[in-house]
């Protein structure tokens, strides 16, 4: 049913947004590019360049973040748990900031795929601040309250160099650091389609291979060891996935919030906490809700579009309320 649900919002927002575009303009442009014997009206080639890769990479971006909130909901046994908690998202938010503001003076090549890729590695050092800050000296492990309490601090760090950056960023630059913080798929292109969609189905594929696992941490960690699992291992490869989902859907969309946090926990009230159904359940409604968010998006405003991230704000804020008031913990 969520295949379904997912196929039908996509055709949707294929059709409509700026320009609506006909089913009729839809296949004859996908024939077009198939068979190569002409050349493209304008309606579509704006569905095929612009509004097809957008709704894909809108597909794949909502189902990496389901997928991060349900694997960070498991290993730290709380359903109000978002996928940037450890610092991620933050991070990726302050690699954009400074190459908008200081890319141009460092003559540094202006383009998209250097954005996403300043992003990549702003979440990269923040998640590796993280880790640093949290590990114990005893045995270099890293509690999970202590990543938990040190991912608060090292967003606010990184989220304030982000406010500074605005702060002495000209117009145009700051205009550009508060689009991109608050998400947006306008520059969705098949590049950012590939890339996003190898890692978001490669960490689907190994999140279901320790599911059983994270079954198993939800009784408990002593517990967990005695059933043979990993605990150390299980919250580094669980935690890697994370931050690779997180780092590369930011990286191109910007932060895009509450996706992670309700999915998996609507979810859970809905259909249970095993993690086998949960992460391919958690990936598809992802799928379905950024989908319609990005739909909002571009119609309520249209022929502009507001950011996404102020959709899913708007609309994630009453839900998780409700979600928290109906009742107190799924775990």
């Amino acid at each position: 049913m969520l295949i379904m649900a997912v196929f039908l919002i996509a055709c949707v927002c294929a059709r409509y947004g700026a320009v609506v575009i006909s089913m009729e303009e839809i296949f004859s442009s996908i024939t077009k590019y198939v068979t190569s014997v002409q050349m493209m009206e304008l309606n579509e080639r704006i569905f095929f360049d612009i509004r097809l890769p957008r709704v894909v990479l809108c597909i794949f971006v909502g189902a990496s973040l389901a997928v991060g909130g349900t694997l960070m909901q498991a290993l730290f046994l709380n359903p109000i748990v978002e996928p940037g908690l450890i610092g991620t998202s933050s991070g990726a938010a302050f690699g954009s900031a400074c190459y908008i503001v200081l890319g141009a003076t460092l003559n540094f090549p202006q383009s998209a795929g250097m954005l996403s890729v300043s992003s990549a590695l702003g979440a990269a050092l923040a998640t590796s601040l993280v880790f640093v800050l949290a590990s114990s000296r005893q045995h270099g492990k890293s509690a999970i309250v202590s990543l938990l309490l040190t991912g608060l601090a090292v967003n606010a760090l990184f989220m304030s160099g982000v406010a500074f950056l605005s702060y002495i960023a000209r117009d145009p630059q700051a205009r550009s650091i508060t689009f991109w913080s608050l998400g947006t798929l306008s520059g969705a292109n098949w590049m950012a389609v590939w890339v996003t969609g190898m890692s978001t189905l490669l960490c689907i594929g190994f999140s279901m291979w320790y599911a059983k696992h994270l079954n198993a941490l939800m009784i408990g960690a002593s517990e967990a060891q005695y059933l043979g699992v990993n605990v150390r291992k299980l919250k580094t490869v669980i935690l890697t996935i994370n931050i690779i989902l997180v780092a590369v859907a930011t990286s191109f969309v910007g932060i895009i919030s509450f996706v992670g946090l309700i999915v998996p926990h609507m979810l859970r009230m809905i259909g249970g906490s095993d993690n086998r159904f949960l992460i391919i359940r958690s990936a598809l409604m992802g799928a379905v809700v950024l989908s319609l968010a990005d739909l909002i998006a571009r119609l309520v405003v249209r022929p502009a579009e507001l950011p996404i991230g102020i959709v899913t704000s708007i609309i994630g804020v009453p839900v998780f309320i409700y979600l928290l008031r109906k009742r107190d913990y799924l775990f």
